[in-house]
């Protein structure tokens, strides 16, 4: 049996849990791919993680057969989560995000992921002690 064709491949970011059909429609419909059956195993996989933004790398082959990768919520996204209205972001809860993006980033250092971390919150206007 020959290997199947990656026919699409769509990065999208989606609320944990709870996936709307519609949006998956318009980025997958042209595909042919089954959106009921795309939807019930990315809310079964990201059940745990609801109220958070979960992306998701969704590749489909020319047998209208798919796969996921789940990826970390986004670093923004994180911030914002650990802040709770603030405006500052301690060294603790940088370290805690830092950890929780490390398998997304290019690095293995848990510093250089502080370090990335630390910017994408200067570039928000949030200040790192």
């Amino acid at each position: 049996m020959p290997p199947k064709k990656q026919s699409h491949q769509v990065t999208m970011a989606l609320p944990a849990g709870a996936a709307p059909v519609a949006e998956l429609g318009k980025m997958l419909g042209m595909t042919g791919v089954n959106l009921v059956a795309l939807k019930k195993e990315y809310d079964s996989l990201t059940a745990a993680q609801r109220g958070e933004i979960v992306p998701a790398v969704i590749t489909i082959f020319d047998d209208r057969s798919f796969t996921l990768k789940l990826k970390t919520p986004p670093t923004s996204f994180l911030i914002k989560q650990a802040l709770n209205g603030g405006k500052t972001l301690s060294r603790e809860r940088l370290r805690a995000i830092a950890e929780r993006k490390l398998p997304d980033l290019n690095t293995t250092d848990i510093e250089a992921a502080m370090r990335t971390v630390a910017g994408t919150a200067r570039s928000m206007g949030v200040q790192v002690s």
